[in-house]
Parts: C-alpha cells; structure tokens; sequence
C-alpha cells in the first residue's frame, strides 16, 4: 500500500491497493475477482492465515484486506458470471479488475447503426481516440461503493482517478453478488 492516501476510507484504500497490486502485473491480463474481508475480523478468527497474509496488529480497526479468488473462466461473459456468485457471510465485499478500450463520449455519435456485439468490438478496437483503461471496482454489503480507473497511456500510481460512482454498470452487478 506504499501509494495508497492513509487518509482515505478503507474502501478506497482496498481499491487502490488492489490497483497497484495488479499494475505489478502488468497490462493485457484476464479480469481478477477479489473478496474484501474485515481484517480485525480475519485477525481473530483466522490468526494463522492473518501471519500468512502478513496483518501483523499495526492497521486501523476498520481496515479491509483483499483477497484473490480463483481465475475468473474466460468462456462465459463477465455478467454470467458475475450472476453465478454468491458469497459467504465472512465476506464484507468484493472488488473486480478488468481492462476494456473506452472511447471518449464525442465518439459516441460516430458509432455506426445496426453492429452486432463482435462488429461493435472491432469498430472501438480501430478507432483513433480509443485508450485502454483498467477498472477497480469494488462494493460492500452496505453499498459502499468505490472504483480507481487508470489508462494504459498514463500508467503512473498518481494517475490514477478514484470514485464512487465511476463505473456504475459494473459497480451495481457486484452489489447484485450479494442479494439473496
């Protein structure tokens, strides 16, 4: 967390964390799925695993810690499988990296009629004003909700813009996760 603002709320310091966990990976990765889980909590039901993830006793009481889940498959669209997730009680939220091609809102009128999903695809991967983004998204079970976006062509720990409601699509299916 050597980058994330101490002064920001543990929501925004998990999806920052997460951010500068993944940039160390690198671009051009499949979506990554993480479950945030109150590290207090963690600490006094799950000591050994606390050691392992090296939550010593030094964070604040209302720290939240990340944790990867599985490999996300990559034959089924994101949203299925979003729907197909439900998680334990243990788990206080959950975050999702994935990078996409934006285009800037003024291209929007140049989209051309009538695409299918795979047509539409290939139009923004050629068009000049495109940039590659990676979204952090990340919800709790109360609603909180925060996202860090960062563009490929700025990838710089200060250039990175954080928000609540920066992707809200995405931010709403996580929420969906955890309804009954």
């Amino acid at each position: 967390m050597s980058n994330t603002p101490m002064a920001a709320s543990p929501l925004t310091r998990a999806v920052l964390e997460i951010d500068e966990y993944v940039s160390g990976l690198g671009w051009d990765r499949p979506a990554r799925l993480f479950a945030l889980v109150d590290t207090a909590r963690l600490r006094a039901e799950q000591p050994s695993l606390a050691d392992r993830l090296g939550l010593g006793g030094a964070q604040e009481a209302d720290a939240l810690t990340p944790i990867e889940q599985d490999e996300i498959p990559t034959d089924k669209p994101l949203d299925e499988f979003l729907g197909t997730i439900a998680w334990p009680e243990a788990v206080t939220g959950c975050a999702l990296t994935v990078e996409r091609l934006m285009l800037p809102p003024s291209a929007e009128a140049e989209v051309p009629d009538d695409l299918d999903e795979a047509a539409l695809d290939k139009w923004v991967s050629e068009h000049p004003e495109r940039q590659e983004v990676r979204m952090t998204v990340a919800v709790l079970r109360d609603g909180s909700r925060e996202s860090a976006l960062r563009l490929r062509e700025k990838d710089s720990p200060t250039e990175v813009l954080t928000g609540s409601d920066l992707v809200p699509g995405l931010a709403d299916a996580l929420a969906a996760t955890f309804e009954e």
